[in-house]
């Protein structure tokens, strides 16, 4: 015979309250302006510094693969593009074909990127510093997995 566990005596269960969606552009609104306040001593604002860094890192790469790594659409990247392109940061190459084109960062672009990361790393070493660095590893955890199970059960559905 098993033992039956009364209902007064089982933890309650857990139910999110309040609103995921806005919880998370609050977090988003203040750790930006965090951010934002340091590396746009550059010039650069963060969105900037993150698509230049993409661009640094991956190029030269096709728009459309850049968008699926930052997880943005096509038209959100070529808007993103065209200050970086303008000050002469970013220049897309042709590619193989007439209808593909390759983006790439100018040396111009790699020196702005060096100078950000700077102003981006004092930004990261002092949110650590308040959050605590063990809160900012479980966070960044969170989101990736939260990410990946998106991604994978979200295709078609809205969730990409």
């Amino acid at each position: 015979m098993s033992a039956v566990t009364p209902a007064s005596s089982r933890p309650p269960a857990v139910r999110p309250q309040g609103c995921t969606n806005f919880k998370l552009r609050q977090l988003v609104r203040v750790v930006g302006a965090h951010y934002d306040a340091e590396v746009g001593k550059t010039g650069l604002k963060t969105t900037q510094y993150t698509l230049l860094s993409h661009i640094t890192k991956l190029g030269p790469i096709r728009a459309v693969e850049l968008a699926q790594q930052m997880h943005m659409s096509a038209s959100t990247l070529s808007r993103n593009l065209r200050p970086l392109i303008e000050a002469g940061w970013v220049e897309q190459a042709p590619g193989p074909d007439a209808r593909s084109w390759f983006i790439q960062a100018t040396p111009e672009g790699q020196a702005k990127r060096s100078e950000a990361q700077r102003r981006w790393r004092a930004a990261q070493e002092a949110l650590n510093a308040r959050l605590g660095p063990e809160r900012v590893v479980a966070l960044h955890a969170l989101i990736d997995e939260s990410l990946q199970i998106l991604d994978e059960e979200g295709a078609g559905h809205g969730l990409e």
